[in-house]
């Protein structure tokens, strides 16, 4: 039974297209993985058909009586929300038929005796609802999950404005929960989660009898949990039976066969070029040139599509720093309360070092206290001699209006605009994603943007705060080639495994950190 179809699907913003007359199907008990290079569109596709977006052209048509629950990764919380607030948002389609009910209560006092008998009727069937869903059990299944996702432990009156990106994503995911949607969208879920809530995702999500779409660039999670896999590339979006490595395989397979079809179609063409050049003049043979001539023209010619730039990051090492970089005494970080206990640290020059550990036990703040961004809640803080410090922040700004040419631009006014455009394009930028607005492109252009600047600047220590995040499969690898080659020291917070393991570096597990 199809639950959602899409068809003659196109998009794009000013120039630029997305992708064009695309067709997809969600079908009941499918587990999909929707993938594709930073840029092509699926971000756009998630908005588009949740109604968050209008397409160009195409139909978008869900079965009858479907409830979807989505997660974005750009969703914003509002000021002034608690997680409580959050987390009972869950249930607004139940609170809607509370102020129904309520409101009928009052028209009833006016109401005349067949209307009246209407109003019972209408009240009785929300009676029921309310009742079928748990209505008045709300508050004691909200602490319910909330305990499940550790929740309860940062207050259930706090906040959100003043939460870590992972525990925002850990508070969406606890409401989704909570809304027991019939479908699942999940815009990479797990940026900004620590690995005991991916495990805890990954196992939510192998168990789960619906049908679900999720975009996401962890490729051991991805093959962990789907079965199908639809691939957006060139504007168009094609399905692949089985997990991530299997489509990769057969993707292969797919493009030497075309690449090879081209090269015997151009060979051909060649071929009858020549002989209907040589043999249209002659009388004898005008007829079998024209012949050729009109096969050449009755052709179908197979075009092959332009290959993606892929990025090659590389970080400019400068001056040798002295050999401590960094070291604390009794260091406690925190803003009304410590986070930590008293931390003696020490990073020497040539160290790589990676952070891990839960979300919101002060990874970030450890690091902009070490950078002196902000002031220790107690003791002290000394930086080495001759710093020359690259920071690539978790979160920035999402409202930038200037171009990525005026970005980068900004940074580095002495440039010419070719080499502004050839630092971008390094970076596996197109030229239509350079002339775009920063606040436009999705969240892995956005993080090569920052990752242009960072690398086109001398340093002898980068300090990364979760860098991985957004970035597709090729810029990851090219991300970590980069890191390898780097011959100045690397303090990191990531939560993908794979990533920093085949980093080599030394691990601060901050759990240990904690008070």
């Amino acid at each position: 039974m199809s639950i959602l179809n899409v068809e003659h699907l196109s998009h794009g913003f000013g120039d630029r297209a997305i992708f064009t007359d695309v067709s997809f199907r969600l079908l009941k008990g499918e587990h999909i993985g929707l993938v594709g290079a930073n840029g092509e569109g699926k971000s756009t596709f998630m908005s588009i058909i949740t109604n968050k977006l209008m397409p160009d052209e195409g139909k978008i048509e869900w079965a009858k009586n479907v409830r979807v629950g989505y997660l974005d990764q750009h969703t914003v919380l509002e000021p002034g929300q608690t997680i409580r607030d959050v987390l009972k948002n869950a249930f607004s389609f139940l609170f809607d038929m509370e102020a129904r009910m309520n409101q009928i209560c009052e028209e009833m006092a006016d109401a005349s005796e067949e209307d009246l008998i209407v109003m019972m009727e209408e009240m009785g069937t929300i009676q029921d609802l309310l009742t079928m869903h748990d209505f008045y059990m709300i508050d004691s299944k909200v602490e319910e999950v909330a305990r499940a996702f550790e929740l309860d432990a940062l207050g259930l009156e706090r906040d959100v404005t003043e939460l870590s990106g992972g525990q925002r994503t850990r508070v969406l995911l606890a409401k989704l929960l909570l809304e027991k949607p019939d479908i699942l969208l999940l815009d990479e879920p797990t940026n900004y989660l620590d690995e005991k809530h991916i495990e805890w995702l990954r196992r939510y999500l192998q168990e789960y009898e619906n049908a679900f779409v999720l975009i996401s660039h962890d490729i051991p999670f991805l093959n962990s949990v789907v079965n199908l896999i639809y691939n957006m590339e060139n504007q168009k979006l094609d399905r692949y039976v089985g997990d991530y490595d299997h489509f990769k395989e057969v993707h292969a397979v797919q493009k030497a066969q075309i690449e090879a079809a081209y090269n015997r179609q151009q060979q051909e063409i060649a071929q009858l070029k020549d002989f209907v050049a040589r043999n249209k003049a002659r009388v004898a043979t005008r007829n079998m040139a024209m012949s050729r001539q009109k096969k050449l023209d009755r052709m179908d010619v197979i075009e092959l599509a332009a290959e993606k730039p892929k990025p090659e990051f590389r970080f400019l090492y400068g001056r040798a720093p002295g050999r401590f970089l960094f070291t604390t005494e009794q260091l406690e970080i925190g803003y009304d309360r410590p986070l930590t206990k008293p931390l003696d640290l020490v990073m020497e020059r040539g160290n790589r070092i990676v952070m891990v550990g839960a979300n919101g036990i002060g990874k970030t703040t450890l690091l902009k206290s070490l950078l002196g961004l902000i002031k220790p809640y107690s003791g002290t803080v000394h930086q080495g001699d001759y710093l020359e410090i690259g920071y690539f922040e978790q979160e920035t700004s999402g409202d930038n209006g200037r171009t990525c040419l005026e970005e980068i631009w900004q940074e580095f006014p002495s440039w010419n605009q070719y080499e502004v455009r050839s630092a971008l394009a390094k970076c596996g930028l197109t030229t239509k994603h350079i002339e775009s607005q920063v606040r436009v492109l999705s969240g892995g252009e956005q993080a090569k943007v920052r990752l242009c600047k960072l690398m086109n600047r001398q340093s002898n220590v980068l300090i990364l705060d979760e860098p991985t995040n957004h970035l597709d499969a090729d810029a990851k690898d090219s991300l970590l080639t980069a890191l390898k080659e780097y011959k100045g020291s690397i303090l990191m917070v990531c939560h993908e495994r794979e990533f920093y393991e085949a980093l080599g570096a030394q691990i601060w597990d901050c759990s240990s950190f904690c008070r």
